[in-house]
């Protein structure tokens, strides 16, 4: 096969979350639709959320490494539902520090993966420090991906948009959805990928619902002749940057 007739490669899609769970939550429905579409994901999670979001584990006693260990598995199974890659970089939570060197290490899983599109946590949160601070992050290395010369391994990137995931309390988070996405055909799927995060069981039911609200939204501003299902589940989504495009749709 010649290089002209070669098949374009597949999209990658990079997300980059503070805690093990929080891509099931928050982006779940993304991974799956993009990965059932033949697409790479590629998941930075920067911390296992081993010390802020596993409180059943300590008070059933468990030790730090054992948390830790249960929370990858955790991750690593959900990630295997949606068909997603998983990567830890167990940088430590409560706080997240945002360090020189986990920016190095976030600018190279950029070039090596070349992400068409990027998922990540809005820049407030005044809840949890660790999600802005995964944001600014994921922010930054990307731009430093994209200068040619910052020393690091891999090509040069482009500038792949960037799609703020729906916190949990988006009011406090100055979060208003801008993009609301459809997941209804792969719904089952983030279900189950949820059911793998044990550590945090009271929220399968929060986003299960949160899924339905956006879905109800989804439809009202899609209009009636979309043939959208009569139970419908969405995503919300903010954008930092601008879109470009030829034609406005």
């Amino acid at each position: 096969m010649t290089q002209a007739n070669a098949p374009a490669p597949a999209r990658s899609t990079l997300v980059v979350t503070a805690h093990a769970g929080d891509f099931v939550w928050r982006a779940g429905g993304a991974v799956a639709l993009a990965a059932s579409r033949g697409e790479k994901v590629t998941i930075a999670c920067l911390t296992y959320g081993e010390r802020g979001e596993s409180a059943r584990a300590w008070r059933e006693g468990k030790a730090l490494e054992e948390i830790k260990t249960m929370r990858r598995d955790e991750a690593e199974r959900a990630a295997a539902v949606l068909g997603a890659e998983v990567r830890f970089l167990d940088a430590g939570d409560y706080p997240l520090l945002v360090t020189p060197e986990l920016t190095d290490r976030l600018v190279a899983i950029y070039r090596e993966t070349q992400p068409d599109v990027v998922l990540t946590h809005p820049l407030e949160d005044p809840y949890n420090g660790d999600h802005p601070a995964a944001a600014r992050m994921a922010l930054d290395a990307r731009v430093l991906a994209g200068a040619i010369g910052y020393p690091a391994p891999g090509e040069v990137l482009g500038a792949p948009p960037v799609f703020f995931f729906e916190p949990h309390q988006p009011e406090m988070c100055g979060f208003t959805p801008e993009v609301l996405l459809d997941i209804t055909e792969v719904f089952d799927t983030k279900r189950e990928a949820m059911e793998c995060l044990s550590a945090q069981a009271h929220l399968w039911e929060y986003y299960t619902d949160l899924g339905k609200r956006r879905g109800v939204q989804l439809k009202r501003n899609a209009g009636p002749n979309l043939g959208l299902a009569s139970t419908t589940y969405g995503e919300a989504y903010m954008r930092p940057y601008p879109q470009v495009t030829g034609v406005l749709a």
